[in-house]
């Protein structure tokens, strides 16, 4: 797709803007996050990406707008799993909830500008070695399978080295100070603890973003189409996390329909000089999985919870 410059210059504006509306209107107020208002954004959220997909196919047809799509599924599939990761830092480092949307907020733009990073690096890798492409499908393969193969391991928050890093730097607060991330004592800057959580949910995404980043080029070798889906999927994050963080351990096969979906998209890329799988058979997959993982998990009876809810510590400090 040729692409000028003000496309993107307009995309990111977009963004921005939707982002400043956000923390600047709706949510100037710190305050606990309820299944109603989070409900209402999570479809706003997938209404303005489903429109700008309408937009897509609009500018570019079908082919083009279900690529997009596609994209847009893997990545909001693959945040799944940073659902999971936000509920354990939260609940460990005993965050405020009506301060959890302001570290989610700044995580997200954090998040944005790694994955515009990892994007670009991806694209211009692809761009000057094409065979970088089966690396890729390879990695995706390996990871889908380590997904389904390897035994749940537990994580400690409190063992990041990201914690130890940041109280090299900066010393920490003993406690909370409102939503504020830096405060001066006697003249000193102190981090809080909010900066602290920030800094590991941030570094989380780092590590989300080497499995899905690859993904989304197994349906898309466009750049623009890879960011923009990339995009909506993590702008709706935060909503969804506040939506279904109290339902996510209901969806016990979820684990199974992402192994399926990285492997279907890392085999893609695998066989992608001899055989063609069109944008139309790649949404239908990704959709059939996602429907069927759900379906599944919500109709499999109840388990008994075998593992003890992860307690907050005093002790991190």
């Amino acid at each position: 797709m040729a692409l000028s410059g003000w496309m993107w210059v307009a995309f990111n504006g977009l963004v921005l803007a939707m982002l400043a509306l956000d923390l600047g209107v709706f949510n100037r107020n710190a305050h606990a996050i309820k299944a109603k208002e989070a409900a209402i954004w999570t479809v706003i959220w997938i209404a303005v990406a489903v429109a700008f997909g309408g937009f897509v196919y609009w500018w570019q047809g079908p082919d083009v707008a279900m690529q997009y799509f596609a994209g847009y599924l893997i990545e909001k599939s693959l945040s799944a799993d940073n659902i999971f990761v936000f509920v354990l830092i939260f609940t460990y480092f005993a965050v405020p909830a009506q301060y959890q949307h302001r570290v989610l907020f700044w995580g997200v733009l954090g998040a944005l500008v790694m994955r515009g990073i990892f994007i670009a690096a991806g694209a211009a890798l692809i761009n000057s070695f094409h065979w970088v492409i089966y690396i890729f499908g390879a990695f995706l393969v390996f990871t889908g399978i380590k997904l389904i193969t390897q035994k749940e391991e537990a994580i400690d928050p409190g063992q990041s080295p990201v914690l130890r890093f940041v109280r090299r730097i900066f010393p920490v607060t003993e406690s909370y100070e409102g939503p504020l991330f830096f405060v001066r004592r006697a003249g000193k800057l102190m981090a809080t603890p909010l900066f602290v959580v920030l800094c590991i949910v941030e570094s989380s995404d780092v590590m989300f973003a080497v499995d899905s980043v690859p993904a989304i080029f197994a349906v898309s070798n466009d750049p623009f189409i890879v960011y923009t889906s990339n995009v909506f999927a993590i702008l709706g994050l935060r909503s969804l996390y506040f939506l279904l963080a109290d339902v996510m351990g209901k969806l016990r096969y979820l684990k199974v329909g992402l192994s399926v979906i990285l492997t279907f998209v890392g085999t893609k890329m695998l066989i992608s000089s001899f055989v063609h799988i069109p944008p139309a058979v790649s949404l239908g997959v990704i959709v059939g999985v996602l429907a069927v993982t759900i379906v599944a998990s919500l109709l499999a009876p109840e388990q008994e919870a075998a593992a003890e809810a992860v307690s907050s510590r005093d002790d991190w400090r």
